[in-house]
């Protein structure tokens, strides 16, 4: 069975860590076996590997995560990237032709899908293979994987059964979406299931879809068309209008962490950066990712979150609604993670002589660089802070080191590869900074290195 992990959203609900650039399933604050701090996608990916599902794994995002999915799995990971965002049937629609067009999979192979961020133990994934032998012996059209209730949960949809199981499946009659605690306890009576927004299909099944609405199967021909296409989502375009549906129960633990108020039930410990906690102080959690300590004196049930974006302190049960407080923020993000390292804005002043400044604070992993490229709208000057590196300025390179400062002037090529681990302070000076501004002319260093001598 091959997978679709479909990475998306904002993260508007787990505000200041998570932004357009950095959602919350790259927040690092779980643990994993050894102690060590991962991210939602982190761990998804170690569980996917463990169950030999990850060699037949893609990921699908948008433009603005593929650095960070980079960065945090691996660097040959496939990834289908939207042009732009369009909902899920786009989404996925996009992922079959890439499976189908691309890397040949067959019509009659069968294609799960899953989001890359469910808070899962590892027999979840026991279930989710589960899938293909259930669409085969049922010949549904669809067969979805529904999570048991534990309560009546007012957050989630709810996957109606038709019939009592039949061969550990049952088919399913209609779907309800987010009921009120009351209609949810009568569903649960009924048998229905969460939905986890896991399903799974035959290839041929949506691919035949697409041609029966003149839409390319070529991947190509299919990311011309994708901005055209509507922004509608797989349950409305394909689900509501499927013939036949099985669902799979799956018993286990299973979590969404949306909010604050579950994702802090997950994390190791309740100080996350720096910070002080008052003796007597119970189920308060400090996420902090400033430079600068905070403290909580006799403060319970609460999330102190502080990043370069903002500050958050909330109640833990208020805590879902700040989406609807920040939901109008539309600054740069602040800190991101890219395939290289990364990056913290330290300052973004704009004159009124039309004239910006922004520093930032960047860091380069050892044996990676940033591209081969050039800005017509600002020039930087960059201090060395940390290790060292080879640097690239119109068609000359050089060794750099701690220490070192370096001008970039308006309009000239310039990239760096780090030998050891590298930290930089780049100050941008210019008419508009913005990340429009970046103009690449290679990405691969040896193809850079082979081009360039060195002085």
């Amino acid at each position: 069975m091959h997978l679709v992990l479909l990475s998306g959203g904002s993260g508007k609900r787990l505000w200041p860590l998570s932004n357009d650039a950095r959602s919350k399933q790259f927040l690092k604050v779980l643990q994993n076996e050894n102690g060590q701090q991962e991210s939602m996608v982190q761990r998804v990916w170690r569980q996917l590997t463990r169950h030999d599902l990850a060699d037949k794994a893609i990921i699908a995002t948008s433009k603005s995560q593929v650095d960070m999915i980079h960065n945090q799995i691996r660097m040959d990971v496939p990834i289908v990237t939207e042009p732009s965002r369009r909902d899920t049937f786009p989404a996925i629609a996009l992922s079959a032709v890439y499976l189908y067009s691309i890397q040949g999979v067959e019509l009659n192979e069968i294609v799960g899908m899953l989001p890359v961020d469910p808070y899962v133990e590892d027999g979840f994934f026991k279930r989710v293979k589960d899938l293909e032998t259930t669409l085969l012996a049922s010949n549904a059209e669809l067969a979805l994987m529904g999570v048991t209730p534990t309560f009546p949960s007012s957050k989630y949809g709810y996957i109606v059964p038709a019939n009592e199981y039949n061969d550990g499946y049952v088919t399913v009659d209609s779907f309800k979406e987010k009921p009120d605690e009351a209609t949810a306890q009568t569903l649960i009576k009924k048998n229905a299931l969460w939905n986890c927004g896991v399903f799974a299909f035959k290839l041929g099944y949506i691919i035949d879809l697409l041609l029966e609405k003149g839409l390319p199967i070529q991947y190509d021909e299919l990311l011309n068309q994708y901005s055209s296409m509507a922004k509608k989502s797989f349950d409305f375009e394909v689900v509501e209008k499927a013939k036949e549906i099985v669902a799979l129960p799956y018993e286990g633990c299973w979590k969404d962490l949306g909010t604050w108020n579950t994702l802090t039930e997950e994390m190791a410990t309740n100080l996350t950066g720096k910070g002080i906690m008052s003796e007597g102080v119970e189920n308060t959690h400090i996420i902090n990712e400033l430079d600068i300590p905070i403290t909580v004196l006799g403060i319970n049930n609460a999330v102190i979150a502080a990043s370069p974006d903002g500050i958050l302190v909330t109640d833990k049960e208020k805590s879902p609604k700040v989406k609807e407080y920040v939901g109008d923020f539309d600054g740069r993000p602040m800190y991101e993670e890219r395939r290289w390292g990364w990056y913290r804005v330290l300052e973004h002043t704009k004159y009124s002589e039309s004239n910006e400044v922004l520093t930032k604070r960047i860091g380069i992993i050892a044996g990676k660089n940033l591209s081969y490229q050039v800005h017509y709208k600002r020039s930087e000057v960059w201090t060395i802070i940390k290790g060292q590196g080879v640097f690239a300025l119109d068609g000359q390179l050089r060794h750099v080191r701690e220490g070192d400062v370096i001008q970039i002037p308006l309009a000239a090529k310039h990239a760096l590869k780090a030998t050891t681990d590298m930290e930089i302070i780049e100050v941008q000076t210019g008419s508009e900074l913005v990340d429009e501004d970046i103009f690449r002319f290679e990405m691969d260093w040896e193809k850079v290195f082979r081009e360039l001598e060195i002085n």
